[in-house]
């Protein structure tokens, strides 16, 4: 069975990356765009990184310019964007397509491991990822990070913990 695992890509600096290095680890992987309307979940993006990566927990960003042309700049530039106006420090990876004939191999099974197999709608959707590289859920772009707390404390087998949200 092909998980997410299976997959690589280039990150943002340009190296190639096995997401097999995830392995172990619940991930959640998002389609970002620097210009958009909902850019400012990369603040709760960033939060839930840092508040569970201890934990085995970490966000995947893949900037993406096909809605809107929302991410229009270089490597470089987005993630200059997204240290100076977020302080991101979860791994960003290269530009790529998540819908269509050139969408990166990884969103194609992404959207084929959900019940939901629409093509992606916007920036910012999320697909939650179990510690094997099963995709559990996949959340629409307009889902706030902070909902999503529940879920990866249950995928990281803890009860829900309103003290850690701070």
């Amino acid at each position: 069975m092909t998980t997410v695992h299976d997959f690589s890509a280039r990150t943002i600096a340009g190296a190639d990356q096995s997401l097999a290095a995830y392995r172990g680890k619940a991930l959640l992987i998002v389609n970002t765009a620097s210009e958009c309307g909902l850019t400012p979940q990369y603040k709760g993006l960033e939060d839930l990184h840092k508040r569970y990566a201890a934990d085995g927990f970490a966000v995947l960003g893949f900037p993406c310019n096909q809605f809107g042309a929302q991410e229009p700049g270089t490597e470089k530039q987005i993630a200059q964007f997204c240290e100076t106006s977020f302080g991101v420090t979860f791994p960003l990876f290269a530009k790529i397509d998540v819908n269509g004939p050139g969408a990166h191999p990884l969103y194609a099974h992404l959207k084929a491991a959900t019940a939901d197999k629409d093509p992606i709608k916007w920036n910012f959707a999320k697909f939650l990822v179990d510690q094997h590289g099963s995709v559990v859920k996949r959340y629409a772009p307009n889902v706030e990070p902070a909902a999503i707390a529940p879920d990866i404390e249950a995928l990281l087998g803890r009860q829900p913990n309103p003290a850690r949200q701070s």
